[in-house]
């Protein structure tokens, strides 16, 4: 299957998962492992990448020789706030640029401040970052993240952390019909139907952490998300058949049948 290509760089994984609400860090490079995922996201403002010395870090559980980190701005609540931690985040790691923003509008829904996000969005992308960003489902915000140069957009599928699945697939199809950066599914994902769902739409990609640190068996259900990425993927590919509203066919010639 050809490789997810984001900024430039490829990814043989088109699944992108999260690091928070794990039992620990034991358990987080397990989840990780079981995905297959390449790319994984922190949040800079919940994780300890270095910024805490003498306490236990994520780069000891999950290497950065080994995964590509996507510092994210999960908490910030203003575009100001947001770009300060992004900027921290390049200073620990040590001059990365690719980055995931994210401004929240209410600690309620989590439902993003889509004003506040493209502020953000466009100092961030003039100091040099290569930003992917989460968004809405609206096609024209989509667009005009695209149009300013964001690496990535990432509307979501439903609230983050509800599990609801993919509410409004019709807005999803617009935005990735339209957009030429790649198109990834973020929040609201709660069980591998979902991301193979995702993954038919024409999805470049699904990024997660609820679904699988919220799950009964978290490393089990990374496994899952996996294959239900590739299935989705194959499956777009492939083609669906056309569907036939009343009208039955056999699966199976009727030429030829014996006693005909």
């Amino acid at each position: 299957m050809e490789p997810l290509i984001i900024a430039g760089q490829p990814f043989s994984s088109r699944l992108l998962v999260g690091t928070g609400k794990y039992r620990d860090f034991e358990q987080t490079r397990l989840a990780v492992e079981a995905s297959g995922a390449e790319i994984v996201t922190v949040a800079i403002r919940r994780t300890n990448i270095g910024q805490n010395a003498g306490e236990p870090s994520l780069l000891d559980a999950l290497p950065p020789s080994r995964y590509t980190y996507l510092p994210n701005t999960a908490g910030c609540y203003t575009a100001e706030d947001a770009i300060r931690t992004l900027r921290l985040a390049r200073e620990l790691l040590d001059g990365h640029s690719l980055v995931k923003l994210e401004v929240l509008g209410d600690p309620h829904t989590l439902y993003p401040n889509v004003a506040e996000t493209l502020k953000a969005a466009d100092v961030l992308i003039r100091d040099g970052f290569q930003v992917m960003v989460y968004t809405s489902d609206d096609p024209i915000a989509a667009r005009a993240f695209e149009a300013m140069g964001c690496v990535a957009v990432m509307p979501l599928a439903s609230l983050i952390g509800s599990g609801m699945g993919i509410l409004n697939p019709w807005n999803l199809q617009i935005i990735i019909n339209e957009l030429k950066v790649p198109v990834i599914v973020d929040a609201g994902v709660g069980t591998a139907s979902d991301a193979a769902i995702a993954m038919e739409l024409g999805c470049a990609g699904v990024l997660m952490n609820t679904a699988i640190a919220g799950a009964r068996d978290p490393v089990l259900m990374a496994s899952a998300m996996k294959h239900a990425v590739i299935a989705g993927r194959e499956a777009f590919l492939a083609g669906r058949m056309a569907k036939k509203i009343y009208t039955a066919a056999p699966s199976s010639p009727t030429s030829g049948l014996i006693g005909s």
